[in-house]
């Protein structure tokens, strides 16, 4: 999990003193000195999925778009995503991505629309680490007038993610075991000294239930240590973060998706709602509607291997006959299937679920076949219905 390109002096998450305090192995990602793991990858990952995992996720972008109303800003946004805003109901979430002129994908994010009073015209933009230099700029040139873009400094973003979080969570803040799956709320967090507040939201990047917590900076470190207090809970680092999101299927950006890449070949055609379509005024409309209704000439899909031996970003996929189909864009061992598995591009032909290919690592050809996505089960909550 080692970021090579980074260069320079590392940032530092409000949490850094922690983890150097925990005995984590501290690495370049994205411009910040990260944790990549505590005790080991495996162990972390199995604890994720059993029992409660702690993620700092500080480097994450955090903005606020504002407007004057809801539709406004809604529609501001609009102009540069595929998705429907203007329809998003109070205190909900969707994913989303930014789009260039030809319907690359300039990143992946989450939009959230509060519900709490006096939020009117105001959307939470969560963006990845990597591209936020790159997105805020491309977001704020797109605003119209009376609209803006405020961009947090002062917020750490935690994850606490795996199947006890959301009771553990519900200790500290009232009401978060009873929030839905991608939606948001304002809570207070009680128990770190003095009351917290913070934002939620309950979704992740493990494939597992779990929640977002937003908090002051200033606060991070008493909100991580009351919850590290709980037996259930352990810090994770960047390392199983990036098995249990393989196993899930959720795309890496700047490895499984990137500016060259459109949402159908990158297989997420859920960010396309049907009002968009029909409205066809997003960057990259006239591509990107051509390959919804005719399937683009390349997809991004799961892969199997056999026998024990991983294959890692950047291996050749070959057909059964040895030709080149693709390229792989993750991968490694899952801990949670117990063998290797990885996600890549293949040419449209060759993107059926259980086709053979085989995928070159080192100048052998290891034997794998198109799997369906996700690897394991996602367990993301779902309100019972009334």
């Amino acid at each position: 999990m080692a970021d090579p390109a980074a260069s320079g002096p590392l940032l530092e998450t409000p949490l850094h003193a922690l983890h150097v305090e925990l005995g984590a192995r501290m690495v370049p990602f994205a411009g910040y000195d990260m944790p990549v793991q505590y005790e080991g990858i495996i162990a972390e990952h199995t604890w994720t999925r059993e029992s409660a995992g702690l993620f700092d996720v500080s480097h994450m972008g955090q903005a606020w778009l504002v407007g004057p109303d809801h539709e406004t800003t809604a529609r501001a946004l609009q102009a540069i995503v595929p998705s429907a805003i203007a329809s998003l109901g109070e205190g909900r979430i969707r994913y989303t991505v930014l789009l260039n002129p030809q319907g690359g994908i300039v990143d992946d994010l989450m939009v959230t629309r509060p519900a709490e009073p006096g939020s009117e015209g105001r959307l939470f933009l969560v963006v990845n680490a990597a591209r936020k230099d790159v997105d805020f700029p491309m977001i704020a040139a797109a605003l119209p007038e009376g609209v803006r873009l405020e961009i947090l400094e002062d917020r750490a973003l935690v994850a606490l993610q795996g199947p006890k979080a959301a009771s553990v969570l519900a200790k500290h803040v009232a009401g978060a075991d009873e929030m839905g799956f991608m939606t948001s709320m304002d809570g207070t967090f009680a128990g770190a000294g003095d009351d917290i507040e913070v934002k939620l939201s309950r979704s992740g990047y493990t494939g597992e239930d779990g929640h977002e917590i937003s908090v002051p900076s200033a606060s991070a470190e008493a909100l991580v240590r009351a919850l590290l207090a709980h037996d259930e809970v352990k810090p994770i680092g960047l390392g199983a973060r990036d098995s249990l999101r393989l196993e899930a299927g959720l795309c890496l950006y700047g490895h499984d998706i990137d500016e060259t890449t459109s949402p159908v070949e990158g297989n997420i055609t859920f960010v396309l709602q049907k009002s968009r379509r029909e409205a066809a005024d997003f960057p990259g409309a006239a591509r990107i509607l051509k390959e919804f209704e005719e399937g683009a000439s390349r997809k991004r899909v799961g892969f199997r291997l056999e026998g024990r031996a991983p294959a890692r970003e950047g291996a050749d996929v070959l057909s059964a006959d040895g030709e080149k189909i693709g390229v792989l864009t993750s991968g490694g061992f899952a801990p949670s299937v117990g063998a290797p598995i990885a996600m890549g591009t293949v040419d449209a032909a060759h993107a059926e679920d259980g086709t053979p290919v085989k995928i070159l690592v080192r100048g052998r050809e290891l034997a794998a076949h198109v799997a369906a996505m996700p690897f394991v089960p996602q367990r993301y909550y779902r309100k019972p219905a009334k």
